[in-house]
């Protein structure tokens, strides 16, 4: 790489090499092109020069201790901003790390593109060793929506815009670009490669609902007796917001958010039914899904979930038509983009929409404020150590005074706990472990919600869950981001009182006990405060949401306060044998 380094400066002269230009600036002028401007990865061979020189260009470099991170962050990037969240990595291993992340974002629908150097082909295809040598096209290409390889520099625009339409367009999601060594540094003519550059126009273009679709959809609506709206993290990536906002008030129906689609209307919204989840999804008659999917996370639209069998009709907008009946009948598919499709069923719902009966939102309202009231007094406790209520109700005040900073969570209690008591006020403000249910996300998730909207971050953290990206705070540290990271701190998995029975290791669901998570925030140069009970968990999160310093608070959390696998222990087989 330093004869690259050379090259970059001897074109930067004067004479006839002043009129060349090289793989590496046309990768960054065509990233620039399209407004691309910020890169998250680790470097590394083959792409070190490559970073050094488009941060000396005026892109935004965030360099990671882990590739996943780097594309986990990434991903959330093209969530927040509906442009590819750009992930760089070196070859084999590096690129090998950034494959979950790439996988995760295809499963969730976050555009992001996966850079990676790799080896030459004619040494990969024959097998001679190289240094980190592997097919990665051929590998990644299973794992997202769509891969390509670069081999040639007059190449470079258009494979770059190949893979920011693949990743926008239609439903988004992760896209594999390979770039081999030897292209970064092969010179052309500087006009022709300026010429060779391709700025992308209506990379997402509206796909518009046919009329018959919205007509079907707008008759079985008005025929529920009992309607439901539910929102997915799909209707906030839409960012159409006002549209989604004035269906669901018009409808009159009942909403319950998805954990990602929380704030596109309040939480505290009189038609919001989270607290009502278990009744409208069993009671409901219609379902209106808009952005969501009849996936494990709604129990796959059957079940006693749903109360009894055939029992619904659906309603689905999607962009995706493959995902009409993926689980149940479909009775009202809309195909079509979020926002054209919202804004076609309140045109054809015109001027007098019937609301629905008033003894469905009655009982709908009257189970919300009760589950409500119940909650109530458990989210006021002051013990010492915490528990998980206790901690996440000061977090829920911290939330509602300031409803603009942005909640990255993640865990098993303590994502599945917060995830009902924390209400939520705007769109887009709450991010998490989506559709897979991932571990890890955490840190490169606060980096890329701090980087790219500017705003306070609040992360909160299952312990076992920060173990995946906690080096992180380093990156926070560096780059001195305002993320306050709050671990809940009970000393395991789910639990830190599990008992290896037949020697001396510890469970395998148990850390180190006492530990003090805050001193490595300390380490890097941040704020680190140790919090046994809420009134210290509240003080230490608003001094670090006032002042914006890369913080860490260690929330002690009794051990014996979680359950196995949160919300979700029914996917966990328990054992019938025990051994004696």
């Amino acid at each position: 790489m330093a004869e690259a380094a050379a090259k970059e400066k001897s074109l930067a002269g004067s004479g006839t090499e002043a009129e060349q230009t090289d793989g590496f600036n046309l990768i960054i002028d065509a990233l620039k092109l399209n407004g691309l401007t910020t890169i998250y990865g680790v470097p590394g061979i083959p792409i070190t020069d490559f970073g050094r020189i488009a941060q000396a260009s005026g892109i935004r470099v965030i360099s990671f201790r882990h590739e996943q991170n780097a594309g986990n962050a990434a991903s959330i990037a093209g969530f927040l901003t509906k442009k590819p969240g750009i992930c760089l990595t070196v070859s084999a291993p590096g690129f090998l790390n950034g494959l979950t992340a790439l996988a995760h974002a295809t499963t969730n629908c976050f555009p992001m593109i996966l850079i990676s150097g790799s080896s030459e082909r004619e040494i990969v295809d024959l097998q001679q060793g190289d240094y980190e040598e592997m097919d990665q096209l051929a590998i990644a290409k299973p794992l997202c929506k769509a891969a390509f390889r670069v081999l040639h520099a007059a190449d470079i625009g258009i494979g770059i815009a190949r893979a920011i339409r693949a990743a926008v367009s239609g439903r988004p999601g992760g896209v594999y670009l390979d770039l081999p060594a030897k292209l970064f540094g092969q010179v052309m003519d500087a006009e022709e490669g300026r010429k060779s550059l391709v700025k992308v126009i209506d990379a997402a273009p509206a796909q518009i609902p046919g009329p018959d679709a919205v007509k079907r959809a707008l008759d079985v609506l008005k025929g529920a007796k009992r309607p439901l709206i539910i929102l997915g993290k799909g209707a906030a990536y839409a960012q159409a917001d006002d549209a989604v906002r004035a269906f669901v008030e018009k409808s009159g129906a009942p909403f319950l958010p998805m954990s990602m689609g929380k704030g596109l209307l309040p939480d505290t919204h009189p038609q919001c039914a989270g607290a009502a989840r278990s009744t409208v999804l069993k009671d409901s008659d219609v379902v209106v899904l808009v952005g969501a999917r009849l996936n494990w996370l709604l129990s796959h639209g059957k079940g006693k979930t749903w109360g009894e069998p055939h029992s619904k009709r659906f309603i689905q907008i999607d962009i995706e038509p493959k995902e009409m009946d993926s689980n149940v009948e479909i009775a009202a598919p809309v195909v079509g983009d979020i926002g054209s499709c919202v804004s076609a069923l309140l045109q054809g719902m015109g001027a007098a929409w019937p609301k629905p009966p008033a003894d469905w939102t009655g009982a709908v309202s009257a189970k919300r404020e009760e589950n409500v009231a119940k909650m109530a007094p458990r989210l006021m406790n002051n013990n010492s150590p915490m528990d998980y209520h206790g901690a996440l109700g000061v977090l829920r005040t911290v939330i509602k005074e300031r409803p603009d900073a942005i909640l990255v969570n993640e865990g098993a209690n303590t994502l599945d706990l917060a995830r009902g008591i924390i209400d939520m006020y705007q769109p887009r403000k709450r991010i998490d472990v989506g559709t897979w249910g991932v571990m890890g996300i955490g840190m490169g998730y606060a980096v890329a919600a701090a980087i790219e909207t500017g705003k306070r971050v609040l992360a909160v953290e299952g312990d076992s869950a920060f173990g995946f990206s906690g080096m992180e705070v380093e990156t926070i540290c560096r780059y001195k981001l305002p993320v306050c990271v709050v671990v809940f701190n009970n000393d395991g998995i789910y639990r830190g009182t599990d008992v290896n029975p037949a020697g001396p290791d510890p469970a395998t669901t148990v850390f180190v006990k006492g530990a003090r998570y805050d001193k490595m925030m300390e380490a890097f140069g941040g704020v680190g405060v140790n919090a046994t009970s809420p009134d210290e968990l509240k003080r230490a999160v608003n001094a670090a949401m006032d002042s914006g310093k890369p913080t860490l608070i260690n929330a002690v959390i009794d051990p014996a306060a979680g359950s196995e696998s949160g919300r979700i222990g029914n996917l966990n087989p328990q054992s019938k044998l025990r051994k004696k």
